[in-house]
């Protein structure tokens, strides 16, 4: 069977998916037809994304005005590409960067790529007592640690998390900004916001340098579709454009670019009908789920309510089995399965009727199992740990300098692998980290549960340096 006929197979099945791209398989939610027919290059009359003029800038200049950006910019090779020219763009090789701990491992990749050198930012503790959810980024600390380190070139932060934890952005761009430093947001799982006041604004508007936003994770567009927005005069613009053409396709798909322009048509002439009528599926999803009894649905006033996340513990139920029933039975198929909780991603093109699917069968799982006190709850926060300087590229290290060691040996150890799981993709340990005991029992509680553990050069260790 080919990818081709099997994703014809899967598409034409029952499967119902509360996962990414924001499209959701609803062949009839968009008016426009993407076939094969309109795949080609750049030729006379469709303009080049490179060197721009003509129906893609007037296209960008849309998504600008949508969001309320300085300029916007396609970009066909995911969120990723954005991350990586945003950083490259606003600091040097050898420039020091305040990353939020709780960035996708991408951040970090441009840190290596372009020899920049972290200082973290990690986010406080949730508010909420029983919550299975990391907290928010505050300005007090992103202040702090400005004063602290004067020679801080860009502040980057992920706001929504993976999960829907939304910071103030607003609080963190003033901060920022007082030391004439740029703010660069990946709002990747954002790109529905500031549409409705049920969700919050977007980082446009709220002082934000950069803004990177996914339109395929939680809006109709074809997955790896994305925007990259600049705002204001601290960024360069002209580096970041030119870390684009660099980093992104010469070859650009205009299937793909077709969609974005799409989905920002929808929301220039559409928004308010579309988004009235996912609002309000949202609440009936929301209103009916409030009548779990053991299972719970996790809400929070710093939450992106189009997540929905539904936490298992304190219950018989492992949130990886809740997540196998839901897909098994049910024939519904989550975005996430975390250490205590699942992660539902809704978007604009759900169908109220997918919605009643979700809602019954938590309902009906949940009347079936019972609380249990003995329950093991999976830290889910990053665990703070100590930097080192590594004295070269990791992957220079000398090999009598370096040892492979288990997770249940590795506290204590200065990291030369990544360990996250994906996703979500936040690194739980990063190189030139000493390696804290709470990352090494999380590790340990991951891989005890089930979990694959993604980033390391083998399964279940990790690589150290033994003379740090």
């Amino acid at each position: 069977m080919t990818l081709y006929q099997k994703l014809k197979q899967y598409g034409e099945s029952d499967y119902y998916g509360f996962h990414m791209p924001g499209h959701k398989r609803n062949t009839h939610f968009m008016e426009e037809d993407l076939p094969y027919g309109i795949d080609i290059t750049e030729i006379e009359g469709f303009d080049d994304l490179h060197h721009c003029h003509g129906i893609l800038r007037k296209a960008q200049e849309r998504a600008a005005a949508v969001y309320g950006a300085g300029e916007s910019h396609f970009l066909v090779n995911g969120s990723t590409v954005g991350i990586l020219s945003a950083l490259a763009g606003c600091a040097r090789r050898g420039d020091m960067v305040l990353i939020a701990r709780n960035c996708h491992k991408s951040v970090y990749h441009a840190v290596e790529m372009f020899g920049l050198k972290p200082r973290y930012l990690y986010p406080r503790k949730a508010e909420e007592e029983d919550s299975v959810l990391s907290g928010r980024i505050d300005p007090h600390d992103v202040e702090s640690i400005l004063k602290q380190y004067p020679d801080i070139r860009a502040v980057m932060i992920v706001s929504p998390s993976y999960d829907g934890v939304v910071s103030d952005v607003k609080g963190i761009a003033k901060a920022a900004h007082r030391f004439g430093i740029p703010l660069i947001v990946d709002e990747a799982h954002g790109a529905h916001f500031g549409f409705h006041d049920y969700f919050p604004e977007n980082a446009n508007r709220l002082g934000a340098d950069i803004v990177i936003h996914s339109v395929h994770k939680t809006l109709p567009s074809l997955t790896q579709t994305a925007l990259l927005h600049m705002n204001g005069t601290l960024v360069k613009r002209t580096r970041v454009r030119r870390y684009l053409h660099m980093l992104q396709s010469s070859s650009p798909s205009y299937v793909l670019m077709a969609s974005i322009d799409a989905c920002i048509h929808m929301l220039e002439t559409r928004k308010e009908e579309v988004f009235d009528h996912y609002v309000q599926n949202l609440e009936t999803l929301r209103s009916r789920l409030h009548g779990l009894t053991h299972v719970r649905i996790c809400e929070s006033a710093s939450y992106d309510r189009s997540k929905v996340v539904i936490a298992s513990d304190g219950t018989m139920l492992s949130s990886q089995e809740l997540s196998r029933i839901l897909l098994d039975q049910y024939h519904l198929q989550m975005e996430m399965t975390a250490g205590n909780y699942i992660l539902a991603m809704t978007s604009v093109a759900d169908t109220k009727e997918g919605m009643e699917r979700l809602a019954k069968a938590l309902l009906e799982i949940d009347k079936q199992t019972k609380t249990c006190q003995d329950s093991k709850k999976i830290r889910t926060e990053i665990p703070e740990a100590e930097q080192v300087q590594l004295p070269c590229w990791r992957d220079d290290i000398a090999e009598d300098e370096r040892r492979s060691v288990a997770f249940e040996d590795c506290a204590g150890g200065i990291s030369l692998d990544y360990a996250y799981l994906y996703p979500p993709g936040s690194p739980i340990i990063v190189p030139g980290e000493r390696i804290s005991e709470e990352a090494s029992e999380m590790l340990c509680q991951y891989r005890d549960a089930g979990f694959s553990i993604e980033g390391t050069e083998e399964e279940n260790r990790i690589g150290v340096w033994i003379n740090g």
